[in-house]
């Protein structure tokens, strides 16, 4: 479903989607790192992702505390990156290109 997303790279475009959950990751050093779950992420029109990870910026912390099925608009970049495994000592390499939207920033949340 990122086709759509491909047509668009290095784009800075607006977006829509609906809040899932909150979550967390490790983060470089070793501490954990807050994350939120965005859902059915559109451009008004068509779905572009069935689903995009943020790390939770202030920007989404200003929203307050969200809920399953608030509905979130912002603004993004398309940007290339490439996930999959690799290890190259053992010549292993099952990476692959996709497309993720970064820098969301005039985060709001619509009362719609």
């Amino acid at each position: 479903m990122r086709k759509l997303l491909k047509q668009i790279k290095e784009q800075r475009r607006q977006f829509f989607a609906v809040f899932e959950r909150y979550g967390s990751k490790s983060g470089w050093n070793g501490s954990t790192v807050k994350t939120i779950l965005l859902k059915n992420v559109s451009n008004g029109e068509q779905i572009l992702a069935d689903h995009i990870w943020f790390t939770l910026t202030k920007g989404f912390e200003t929203l307050g505390e969200l809920n399953r099925g608030d509905k979130i608009e912002f603004d993004a970049r398309v940007k290339e990156y490439s996930k999959g495994y690799v290890n190259p000592r053992k010549f292993i390499d099952e990476s692959e290109t996709d497309f993720k939207l970064s820098h969301p920033t005039k985060i709001r949340k619509r009362s719609d």
